[in-house]
C-alpha cells in the first residue's frame, strides 16, 4: 500500500543521525516489513525443519528471520509457546540487558507496559530461575492477552498484573530492572499499520511525551539504586526519544548506558541534545526492522528496599494430603511452592515466597507462576497452563498428533486417535506440548481452554 508520510514528521527529523529522507520515505511507499520469530528455550524443535533455512536476527540468540509471513493462528507450535512472532527491532532489548546488568544474580523485573508480552516473554527467557518477573498491563482489555502469552511460554517465576504505575511505584527501590515500552504515537509502525499514518499528527506526539512523562515519574521510585532502566518507543519523533532521555536526566538521578553493536547492525547510535545521552535507533532502510527505539539507564540515588505493607492475601498453602495428589504430577526435585486460591492450585518458586507475598499484597495480579488444576473427587484435574510449562513430569503419558490432527484439537473439536491408554494424556505437535485430553474407552474428552480455540477455517 502506497502512502504518504506526514511532512510534519519528516521535517522533524531533518539532521538527525541516520535520517535519510530520501530512502526512508522510499521504503514506506513499497512495504515489505520483515516477519521474524524469537524462539522459547523451554520448548526446544527443529525451527529448521519445520521452516527452511532461516536469516539469523544478529541482535538475538534465538530470533530469525522468516522467509515470507505464514498464518500463524494455522501453526500448531505458535499455540504452544514454542516461539513467539516478534519484531525483529524490539529483540535488541535482548542486547541492553545483557550487557548493562548480571543476569546470573536473582534479580526482581517488571515489565510496566507488558501487553502483548513480546518482551515480557524475551525477559522470562533471560533472567535466571530464582529471578522474578513482574509483567504489568495498564490498560484492562489488554491484561488478558498478555495473561495468555505468559501462559503459554510457560515460566513459572512470574506475575501477571493489572496495575496503574503509581501503585507499583508505592514499591520503593524494589526492582533491580525496570522496562517501560512507552505507549507512543506509533510512527514507527507506519508499514505494518499504514492505516495508522491519517492518526499521527504533532498534537498526538505532544500528547504522548506528557503521558510518557507521568508514567515515568510514576515509577522511578521503584528502581533500586544500581538499578536498570530501559526506555524504548515504537516512535521516530525526537520528541518522544531524545528528548525524553534528556528530561529523566534532568529530573532524577540516572546515568545514561553505551551498548556496544557491530557496524554490520546498522542499527544507529544517537546522542540526546542536552545531556548526549546514548540511544538507539532503529530506521527500516538501514536493515530488516520497524522503527524503534531505545535507551538505558542507571539509577544512582536511592536507599533501601522499604518494608511493604503485607496485608491478608486471598490464597493459601496447599493442603498436604492434596499435595500428595499433585507432587506425582511435576518433575522430581522441583523448588515449588503449592498454594491454592478459590479452589484453583498453582505453583511458584519456593525461593520467592516472600516476594509472591509482598507483590500479592500491594498489587493486583492476574496470574502467579503456573496454574496446576483442582482437586475433584480425589484427583487432580489438570490446568491447560501445567501442559504449557517446565514443570511436567516426562513420565506423564504422551500422544503425537499430526498437523490435522493438531488442529482439530486446537479448534476443541473431537480428535480420532488410536491408543489404548486411558485417563489423561498430553497431546504432542513435533515434540512440543499442545495440552490436554482425556481417554475414556471410546469417548476422548478435549481439555483445550475454549477462549483459547481457533475459530477461523483455514484457506486451501
Amino acid at each position: 500500500m502506497k502512502f504518504t508520510l506526514p511532512a510534519a514528521l519528516l521535517d522533524s527529523l531533518e539532521g538527525l543521525d541516520g535520517f535519510d529522507r530520501e530512502p526512508f520515505c522510499r521504503i514506506h511507499e513499497h512495504p515489505e516489513p520483515a516477519t521474524s520469530i524469537r524462539l522459547n528455550p523451554l520448548k526446544p524443535f527443529d525451527v529448521f525443519r519445520e521452516y527452511g533455512k532461516l536469516e539469523p536476527i544478529p541482535w538475538s540468540r534465538s530470533g530469525y528471520y522468516l522467509p515470507e509471513r505464514p498464518s500463524f493462528i494455522f501453526d500448531p507450535l505458535w499455540h504452544a509457546g514454542a516461539y513467539y512472532a516478534q519484531e525483529a527491532s524490539g529483540m535488541f532489548l535482548e542486547q541492553c540487558v545483557q550487557q548493562s546488568i548480571d543476569l546470573s544474580a536473582s534479580l526482581r523485573a517488571l515489565d510496566l507496559c507488558a501487553a502483548p508480552g513480546g518482551k515480557s516473554t524475551l525477559l522470562q527467557s533471560l533472567l535466571s530461575e530464582d529471578s522474578l518477573l513482574v509483567s504489568n498491563e495498564v490498560i484492562k482489555s489488554r491484561a488478558p492477552i498478555l495473561e495468555e502469552n505468559m501462559s503459554r511460554w510457560g515460566g513459572v517465576n512470574n506475575l501477571v498484573a493489572h496495575n496503574d504505575p503509581r501503585d507499583l511505584g508505592k514499591m520503593t527501590n524494589y526492582f533491580d530492572l525496570i522496562l517501560v515500552d512507552a505507549p507512543c504515537s506509533g510512527s514507527g509502525l507506519f508499514r505494518k499499520d499504514p492505516a495508522a499514518v491519517r492518526e499521527w499528527s504533532p498534537d498526538a506526539v505532544q500528547l504522548c511525551c506528557g503521558r510518557q512523562r507521568r508514567i515515568l515519574s510514576d515509577i522511578y521510585p521503584a528502581l533500586k539504586k544500581g538499578g536498570l532502566l530501559i526506555y524504548s518507543t515504537c516512535s521516530y519523533s525526537i520528541a518522544e526519544n531524545e528528548d525524553i532521555a534528556d528530561w529523566l536526566c534532568d529530573s532524577f538521578s540516572l546515568l545514561p548506558v553505551r551498548i556496544d553493536m557491530r557496524a554490520s547492525w546498522n542499527i544507529t547510535e544517537t546522542k540526546s541534545r542536552k545531556y548526549e545521552a546514548f540511544g538507539y535507533r532503529f530506521f527500516p532502510d538501514k536493515l530488516k526492522g520497524e522503527g524503534f527505539y531505545i535507551a538505558c539507564f542507571k539509577k544512582e540515588d536511592g536507599g533501601r528496599p522499604e518494608r511493604l505493607t503485607h496485608k491478608k492475601h486471598k490464597w493459601s498453602g496447599l493442603p498436604a494430603k492434596e499435595e500428595a495428589i499433585v507432587r506425582p504430577w511435576l518433575r522430581e526435585g522441583l523448588s515449588v511452592n503449592l498454594y491454592v486460591l478459590d479452589g484453583e492450585i498453582f505453583a511458584f518458586p519456593a525461593a520467592l515466597e516472600q516476594d509472591l507475598v509482598a507483590v500479592s499484597a500491594n498489587l493486583y495480579l492476574k496470574k502467579a507462576g503456573v496454574r496446576i488444576g483442582k482437586i475433584a473427587q480425589g484427583e487432580l484435574v489438570p490446568n491447560h497452563e501445567l501442559a504449557l510449562s517446565a514443570l511436567l513430569n516426562k513420565k506423564n503419558v504422551v500422544i503425537p498428533l499430526k498437523k490435522e490432527q493438531a488442529l482439530q484439537y486446537l479448534r476443541k473439536e473431537t480428535v480420532t486417535i488410536d491408543t489404548e491408554h486411558r485417563g489423561w494424556a498430553i497431546v504432542q505437535y513435533e515434540g512440543v506440548n499442545l495440552g490436554w485430553i482425556k481417554v475414556l474407552g471410546a469417548r476422548i474428552n478435549n481439555y483445550y481452554p475454549k477462549e483459547w480455540r481457533i475459530l477461523k477455517e483455514e484457506k486451501k
